[in-house]
């Protein structure tokens, strides 16, 4: 099975992605472009960033990953490792016909084990400061080579860029040394 492992986040010029388990932001935007890329498709978050929404989201199929046992959420998909959503998300979306791509959506932990198998990272870049108490974990962009950069700027004069980063070996092809237990 060939299937691309997407982390989509929104990142503040200091790195801040949330606070109080909240986007520290509004950008209508960023919101659209969440929804347009994930519509049909599995989502894999963190039990913490499923909390902060609420609920599954429509349209999509979402992975939840906890190390709660016992923890069952209605309408969605629970597992107990990084690994095993991965898993679950290429085998759920298996029938889409340009293959199957699966977007980790947060949060901070679960984009920290979840790098090392993606494909590609889309990242909303808010040339902006703000307050927060969840960073972007760090990893290597010598890793990835950037392959579009769009710049917005909101009717408040915040600006901000679409940038979608590929990896330069990709782990679904190539493994680079890196698990990628899916595939």
């Amino acid at each position: 099975m060939n299937c691309r492992l997407s982390a989509l986040v929104a990142v503040a010029r200091n790195g801040v992605i949330g606070k109080d388990n909240a986007l520290p932001w509004h950008l209508s935007a960023d919101l659209r472009r969440f929804k347009a890329l994930t519509m049909g498709h599995s989502v894999i978050m963190g039990r913490k960033t499923y909390e902060s929404i609420g609920k599954p989201l429509l349209g999509r199929t979402s992975i939840i990953v906890t190390r709660q046992p016992g923890y069952r959420i209605e309408n969605a998909i629970v597992v107990n490792s990084i690994e095993e959503a991965v898993k679950t998300c290429c085998t759920q979306n298996s029938s889409q016909p340009s293959g199957p791509e699966c977007f980790v959506i947060g949060g901070a932990e679960i984009f920290r084990e979840a790098v090392r198998m993606c494909d590609r990272i889309y990242i909303t870049e808010i040339q902006k400061d703000f307050e927060g108490d969840v960073v972007l974990p760090e990893f290597d962009r010598r890793e990835w080579i950037e392959v579009s950069r769009e710049k917005h700027e909101d009717d408040n004069g915040l600006e901000y860029h679409f940038v979608v980063l590929d990896r330069k070996t990709n782990p679904s092809k190539s493994n680079g040394g890196r698990p990628h237990p899916a595939i």
